[in-house]
């Protein structure tokens, strides 16, 4: 029984490092992202350094990949994992009345999430991977914001994005600041740690939805 413990607080150790990670990578990705509604010259120069940089290509990016992937991954284990020790006693169990309703339905958010990524995916890293890699097209630096607000221009895709980030709220809600519970800090700095968490959860999704949105109701005319 031991072992099982030790082996369930492994995977929880797990998934709050690759979750804190995928953090860190959604702040950077979006420092850069709202310079296309501030000023798309320095959006395609970041955008060209990004796309072009050996280290990002080759190390960075790889591992955000895997980042992902262990994330998910270990949420759909301690899913499976939380089912079968409710099993007997699953009669007994109310969930609302031991956690809200956000920590109870993690998986489902995450789903959502994880779909929305495969979309992002198609949306820009497979049409880079194309553009540089299948066509074998020329570096070309102010391509970037044009083809990004062209990406929103479709009323479909900009609300499947608004509403995947309202979702990404909800599972960053309980996801950030438990995250570092599951790392065992607990001090004088903890209510602060957790008021940030809850702030960040809504100002950075918040913030992915006015891109979205800004760039679809502002398309650029020829």
């Amino acid at each position: 029984m031991s072992g099982l413990i030790k082996s369930s607080i492994a995977r929880k150790v797990v998934m709050a490092l690759s979750g804190l990670f995928l953090v860190f990578f959604l702040t950077q990705h979006f420092v850069i992202n709202i310079t296309s509604v501030i000023d798309p010259e320095i959006f395609n120069s970041w955008s060209h350094f990004m796309g072009y940089n050996p280290l990002v290509q080759f190390v960075l990016q790889p591992i955000l990949i895997a980042g992902v992937i262990i994330h998910f991954v270990m949420g759909f284990v301690l899913e499976i994992q939380n089912k079968k020790a409710r099993g007997i006693n699953y009669v007994k169990y109310k969930g609302s009345a031991n956690a809200p309703w956000v920590s109870r339905n993690m998986i489902y958010s995450g789903l959502v999430v994880l779909a929305f990524l495969f979309l992002h995916f198609y949306d820009f890293w497979v049409h880079e991977m194309t553009y540089k890699y299948v066509e074998f097209l020329p570096q070309d630096p102010s391509r970037y914001h044009a083809e990004t607000v062209e990406k929103f221009a479709p009323f479909w895709r900009t609300i499947i994005y608004i509403v995947s980030f309202f979702l990404l709220t909800l599972h960053l809600w309980h996801g950030f600041s438990s995250s570092f519970q599951t790392m065992g800090v607990n001090n004088k700095y903890t209510p602060a740690i957790k008021a940030f968490a809850k702030i960040f959860s809504v100002v950075i999704p918040l913030g992915f939805a006015f891109i979205a949105l800004y760039h679809h109701l502002n398309p650029i005319t020829h």
